[in-house]
């Protein structure tokens, strides 16, 4: 990448401005479409309502609740895990920019309807469960949660069929939003962190890929390595419990597992750069602000783009790569390293994620949104009218909409298609909105934080105004 692609980065910063706070209010409404089991008594999805409700493990666990994967109703704990990990990142990052939108109390929501899953799933210090729903059967179906029938079977990790990076990513996800609910709630941070260090022990002590025990799983989510996850765990329990001991073990693993090279991408299988920005932070390292570095400056210089300049690592999930990208070179930034750079870099990616791509990747916000979502339960009319595989064959659009969606998006020359069929460009996803909403309240905490300075600066110069005038 040269110099004026760069020049054109940070040129974004005096480009148009969008909405920030419309998109962190409609990203969290498509989590809460996506929520499984006995929904709150403020659920704001008018066509939503209670659902799998009777999940249960293998002995009769309770399982109901947490989150659909998708556009289909399977329950994936490997990347809910994920996701939850990275929204309460951008929370403990950037809670300003969610309290300045009012959307606080829904943003703890969000990550405490995963979390409480988690823990249900958690049966025993050496047992979790990690996938409620058949792919194969879940495929069948085409129509509204609320109306399934199909069987719903459960798997589990457990000592003799382990996954490390299943329970790692999990730990991970559990102390970090321990730490978002220190001061709120005491008690659940306290379970968090606790079932945090339970799970963490389970994924040390034994070793193996959780798609060997939860076969299904390799299709879709398969996990190549556990080494980032394992060492990712370490470092969030560092952080949220400054024990030297998990921290030791971070920079262990580290190296043990050789996580100091770049990585070309940050997503739900591959933890590394992330591994990398969190250490940096924690311990100010130069091994580690280098890595974490190399990887963002390799991204904003060299790293592949499309014509009108998005970041492009592949076609499966292309804005969900981009916005995991800058959100962690937003954390970068915030430690000190190339910020002006890494935020006009991420200022211009996330921009034209909302319009400036010639149009708007997430449904409901601004003038050209998708309108077929890759989606089953949004494809429905309004009860108790029926929905079948005909909704998933109309041209016509989605007659739900599913405010806050980021969906896969274009290809490597910038096309997209808005077909409902065309999953490679309509499929959204709950690891899809994660990275990208963090990202857009890092944006928005910048512009809160312009703002405060501006009106700081303003309220000195009428201080030196009228002591000029007094003199």
């Amino acid at each position: 990448m040269n110099r004026v692609i760069l020049a054109s980065f940070l040129l974004a910063g005096v480009a148009r401005c969008y909405d920030y706070d419309e998109v962190l209010r409609l990203s969290l409404m498509f989590y809460e479409a996506q929520r499984s089991g006995h929904l709150p008594v403020n659920n704001r999805i008018p066509w939503r309502a209670d659902s799998a409700t009777t999940d249960k493990g293998q002995n009769g666990e309770d399982l109901s609740g947490g989150y659909y994967d998708a556009g289909d109703f399977v329950k994936f704990g490997f990347t809910m895990a994920s996701t939850t990990t990275i929204l309460a990142w951008g929370y403990l990052s950037y809670k300003d920019a969610y309290e300045e939108v009012n959307e606080w109390e829904n943003a703890l929501g969000s990550i405490r309807w995963a979390a409480e899953y988690f823990i249900k799933c958690h049966v025993s210090d050496y047992e979790f469960y990690g996938q409620v729903g058949d792919f194969s059967l879940d495929q069948g179906f085409w129509g509204r949660p609320e109306d399934m029938n199909m069987s719903r079977p459960s798997y589990k990790i457990d000592k003799n069929r382990p996954g490390s990076d299943l329970a790692g990513e999990t730990s991970a996800a559990l102390s970090a939003v321990s730490m978002v609910f220190t001061k709120i709630d005491s008690n659940f941070s306290a379970s968090c962190l606790s079932h945090a260090k339970q799970l963490y022990m389970f994924a040390t002590q034994y070793r193996g890929l959780y798609h060997d025990a939860i076969k299904g799983a390799a299709q879709y989510y398969e996990s190549t390595d556990y080494g980032d996850e394992l060492t990712w765990a370490a470092a969030w329990l560092y952080k949220a419990t400054k024990e030297s001991q998990y921290l030791d073990d971070a920079e262990y693993m580290y190296m043990k597992y050789r996580l100091k090279e770049r990585p070309n991408e940050f997503y739900y299988n591959k933890k590394v750069a992330g591994v990398q920005a969190l250490l940096a932070e924690l311990t100010n390292q130069s091994e580690y602000t280098e890595a974490i570095q190399n990887f963002c400056d390799y991204n904003l210089y060299v790293q592949k783009k499309t014509p009108k300049g998005l970041l492009y690592i592949e076609k499966s999930g292309t804005l969900c790569h981009a916005a995991n990208i800058v959100f962690l070179c937003l954390q970068a930034a915030d430690i000190g390293i190339m910020s002006a750079q890494y935020r006009a870099f991420a200022k211009y990616q996330i921009d034209y994620i909302l319009g400036d791509g010639g149009q708007s990747y997430v449904v409901g916000f601004g003038k050209n949104y998708p309108l077929q979502p890759h989606h089953a339960a949004s494809s429905c009319l309004d009860r108790p009218a029926p929905c079948d595989w005909e909704a998933y064959r109309s041209p016509k659009p989605n007659p739900q909409v599913l405010y806050g969606a980021l969906v896969s998006g274009p290809d490597e020359n910038d096309n997209y298609k808005d077909l409902r069929e065309e999953y490679i460009y309509n499929e959204v996803t709950l690891d899809y909105n994660a990275g990208f909403q963090s990202a857009v309240a890092g944006l928005k905490q910048l512009e809160l934080r312009a703002s405060r300075h501006k009106a700081m600066m303003d309220a000195n110069g009428l201080q030196l105004s009228s002591n000029a005038t007094d003199a």
